[in-house]
């Protein structure tokens, strides 16, 4: 019985500074995370009221009411992708470049470069490309040169992927940067001195250990992207909407608060499951990167 009580007061001792220590942060989970989406949650399964809002109710309407918003869905996660691979394509070679080529003082001016643009706001940067896409920026120069006339490149999706890319790039690069270096160079000189070309030891070293970067980046970018409203808001002229667009229109606009609500939560339900693939992915790779790397 002593022996119980005894131990029952060394666990309450070992608990009592975890609990106060998690405390703050638990309490920020709960109440900034967990409540909102308990509320969005319930709203979703109400009703509009007549001068719009929300009507307590229990229906499954706004779920069923979905298909007829796809179109920001598809939009979404098309240019979200494709946004992303963009990223991909021009991050990875500037990643390993600063992590295996550059000097010292190169890299120092390279990565400073690419922080330099979050010192300014991410809407100005933003609406700087409007004006740089306009009729007014790149058209007009390329029509006064005799290249090219009429072109239209504001409020299209290659203006809305120039945006994504732009902003986004610095979040791809630096997950890149930092498994590359850990790269062990000697695997690289290996690959070399046994006869494989530069294309091999890519895809058979240099990509698969750094993958774990890649796909960090890849869900920095596209998880951040699936709520974006500021970029197609400006760059695509309110005539390509993302789900975030979707979003403001429904909850200030319409006011229609439930079918808003409902919106909400299939794209939370998609992202969780985005997350979940990149929880799977990473635990392979943590798996397959205790594996010996084969050269061939």
């Amino acid at each position: 019985m002593v022996n119980n009580t005894t131990h029952r007061k060394k666990s309450i001792r070992t608990w009592l500074p975890t609990a106060l220590l998690l405390a703050p942060a638990s309490l920020w989970y709960l109440f900034l995370l967990i409540a909102p989406l308990v509320i969005v949650a319930v709203f979703s399964f109400g009703a509009r009221a007549p001068e719009g809002g929300y009507a307590p109710a229990f229906t499954l309407e706004q779920y069923l009411k979905l298909p007829t918003r796809s179109t920001p869905f598809v939009n979404t996660l098309w240019l979200a992708s494709l946004g992303t691979v963009s990223c991909i394509l021009i991050a990875y070679p500037l990643a390993y470049y600063l992590a295996t080529r550059a000097s010292a003082k190169a890299k120092s001016i390279l990565v400073a470069l690419i922080i330099v643009p979050f010192w300014t706001s991410f809407l100005i940067r933003t609406y700087a490309w409007v004006t740089i896409l306009s009729s007014r920026g790149i058209p007009a120069i390329l029509a006064s040169l005799g290249i090219v006339h009429d072109l239209v490149l504001l409020n299209t999706p290659f203006a809305i992927t120039l945006g994504i890319v732009y902003n986004y790039l610095p979040l791809m690069t630096f997950p890149l940067y930092v498994s590359l270096e850990r790269l062990d160079k000697r695997l690289l000189e290996a690959s070399k001195d046994l006869g494989a070309n530069r294309l091999a030891t890519f895809f058979q070293i240099t990509l698969p250990l750094s993958a774990s970067g890649l796909i960090t980046g890849s869900m920095l970018v596209f998880i951040l992207l699936m709520g974006e409203y500021l970029i197609p808001a400006l760059l695509g002229g309110g005539k390509i909407f993302f789900v975030g667009n979707a979003l403001v229109d429904l909850f200030l606009q319409s006011r229609n608060w439930p079918f808003g609500s409902a919106v909400a939560m299939a794209l939370n339900f998609i992202m969780i499951i985005i997350i979940s693939v990149y929880l799977w992915l990473t635990s392979r790779l943590g798996g397959e990167s205790r594996e010996e790397v084969s050269l061939f």
